[in-house]
C-alpha cells in the first residue's frame, strides 16, 4: 500500500535530488501527521509498515515497532536517509566510522567508534551514505512508530552481525527481498 502523507514537503529545488535535510523535512511532516500515523496497524508480535510516497523520487516507510523488537546491525549502501520517531521512543546505535563498502567479510573495531542515541517522539535524525547502525524499541510495553526515507531508494541493506568488537557481513538483500 501507498500513501501521500497531508504534509508533502518541497524538495530544495526543481527536479534536483533531495537532500538529507529535504529528508529529514519529509518525516518531521509526516510523523506530525496524527491521522496518518494512528493508521497504521500495529502488531504485537513483529514490526509492521506502509510505504509512503517520497519527496523527490525518495523511498519512505512509516514502521510500527513493538515492544522489544529491532533492525539488527545495518546499513543502507549507497543512499542517504533520515528517521523521525512519531511515537513512543526508538534507540539507535551506530558507529562513527566510515567502514570500506565491498570486499571484506569480518572487521575489528576500535573502542571509540559506539554512539547512541535515544530518540523520543518528534527526535530523529538524518545519515550520509553507508551508515552503520541498528535501531530498538527497548521499551517493555508499548509501540513505537517512526518515519523513514531514503535516496536514492533502496539499491540495497547490507546486515550485520556484532560480537564485542567484531562486525561480520551475513547477507545483502535487494529490494525484491523486502517489498
Amino acid at each position: 500500500m501507498s500513501v501521500s502523507p497531508s504534509a508533502t514537503p518541497s524538495v530544495s529545488s526543481a527536479g534536483s535530488a533531495p537532500t538529507q535535510a529535504d529528508l529529514y523535512d519529509f518525516v518531521r511532516r509526516t510523523a506530525a501527521d496524527s491521522e496518518l500515523i494512528d493508521s497504521l496497524p500495529l502488531d504485537p508480535e513483529g514490526r509492521t509498515w506502509v510505504r509512503l510516497d517520497g519527496p523527490g523520487g525518495s523511498e519512505a516507510w512509516l514502521i510500527g515497532w513493538p515492544p522489544g523488537t529491532g533492525t539488527g546491525w545495518h546499513d543502507h549502501a549507497d543512499s542517504v536517509g533520515a528517521f523521525l520517531t512519531a511515537s513512543g521512543e526508538l534507540k539507535e546505535n551506530s558507529l562513527a566510522a566510515r567502514l570500506p563498502t565491498d570486499g571484506w567479510k569480518t572487521l575489528e573495531l576500535t573502542d571509540d567508534v559506539d554512539r547512541e542515541r535515544r530518540l523520543r517522539a518528534g527526535q530523529g535524525r538524518a545519515f550520509g551514505r553507508h551508515h552503520v547502525h541498528e535501531v530498538l524499541n527497548e521499551s517493555p510495553d508499548r509501540h513505537a512508530i517512526s518515519v523513514h526515507a531514503y535516496y536514492p531508494p533502496l539499491p540495497q541493506i547490507r546486515r550485520y552481525s556484532r560480537s564485542g568488537p567484531i562486525l561480520r557481513l551475513e547477507q545483502v538483500e535487494r529490494p525484491e527481498d523486502w517489498q
